[in-house]
């Protein structure tokens, strides 16, 4: 079979979300832009599905009628199987501490409603853009502990394996790929989102006291300049 005989892969979007309305709207949308699409409308029988499948994006509501949407974040993050896979939240709500509650458990992105269906391909595309976009490169260590391997996707510190989201990894690698040079927090937004970001200014913050959390003694490589952003340094 040649390259142009090969069927076209859809990516497969997993639409948890109860208004019937509203996830007709964004399937038929999803589908109009290329995407395959999984619909629920509870929490429990999306978990079902997850058993036996793995999408490659998951757009999840957080008010469900059976399970909070965050709760479902944390639970996709704690499974080896779906850790990677990136979320983004919707909900009616609009406070920030929503928005940095969802970004805390793991969600990759965050977005309101009333939205535009332009705007949600727009945030999906970039979301599975930044997910898969890390370069193929030789590790790079930092200090005596650190190890960080672009190509297996995977962070040691001590010789053992630190499981991060695809967010937190592609800032720890943009970081460690240059060491001792401060990153503002703009910076790392562009490299992340480029002109797709969402403009919270506690993203960055979030993602790097998650990261932290999870790094453990290496924790103390990732260091916060006052006034300037980030930097990793032995």
């Amino acid at each position: 079979m040649t390259e142009a005989e090969k069927p076209l892969v859809r990516p497969r979007i997993a639409l948890v979300e109860d208004e019937d309305d509203i996830a007709e709207l964004i399937a038929a949308s999803l589908k109009k832009n290329g995407f395959s699409v999984e619909r629920f409308s509870t929490g429990r029988s999306f978990l079902r599905w997850t058993e036996k499948h793995v999408p490659d994006l998951v757009l999840l509501d957080l008010m469900l009628p059976d399970a909070n949407g965050v709760d479902l974040c944390r639970f996709l993050k704690s499974k080896p199987e779906t850790r990677a896979v990136p979320v983004i939240m919707t909900t009616a709500k609009g406070d920030e501490s929503d928005k940095v509650l969802g970004l805390e458990m793991g969600a990759d992105d965050y977005i309101t409603k009333p939205f535009s269906l332009r705007e949600l391909v727009a945030r999906i595309r970039a979301v599975l853009r930044r997910s898969k976009d890390i370069p193929e490169s030789a590790a790079i260590g930092v200090g005596e502990g650190l190890v960080i391997d672009p190509e297996r996707h995977e962070v040691l510190v001590g010789g053992r394996r630190v499981d991060l989201t695809s967010t937190e990894f592609k800032i720890l690698l943009v970081l460690a790929g240059r060491p001792g040079r401060v990153f503002s927090r703009d910076e790392i937004l562009d490299h992340l989102w480029g002109h797709d970001k969402i403009v919270l200014d506690r993203t960055v913050d979030v993602h790097i006291k998650n990261l932290r959390e999870k790094l453990g003694p290496a924790a103390r490589l990732v260091k916060n300049i006052r006034g300037a952003g980030y930097k990793v340094e032995p």
